[in-house]
């Protein structure tokens, strides 16, 4: 007699062991490849497209705003690096890829007005 299994359990015949449906046990991976493709990936390749058109539709005068916070007009446009003038005769240098943002036509006026 065995105190661990029951003799019923151990002398009943063994249970079929049926094979899993392979699309069935594909489903859920598949389908969370899809959520972290629409939700995930997705959207970061359209930022990043939408950040790219904008550094290479860069023009002379706009006024822009870089990642670290700087509020400038643009005065010469480089290949990897831009002008940015901050104030009246203080111009600094910066990487097309530290432009955050464009911002409309007086936004730097209305700051200096302040």
């Amino acid at each position: 007699m065995s105190f661990f299994i029951s003799d019923a359990i151990a002398e009943a015949a063994p249970a079929a062991a049926g094979q899993p449906d392979l699309l069935a046990s594909l489903i859920l991976p598949i389908g969370l490849v899809v959520l972290f493709y629409f939700f995930l990936i997705r959207p970061q390749s359209k930022r990043h497209k939408e950040h790219k058109a904008m550094i290479t539709g860069l023009q002379k005068g706009e006024e822009i705003v870089t990642t670290g916070g700087l509020l400038g007009k643009v005065t010469n446009i480089g290949e990897n690096f831009i002008t940015l003038e901050i104030s009246k005769g203080a111009s600094i240098y910066v990487q097309k890829n530290a432009v955050q943002s464009i911002m409309p036509k007086g936004t730097l006026k209305e700051q200096q007005n302040d």
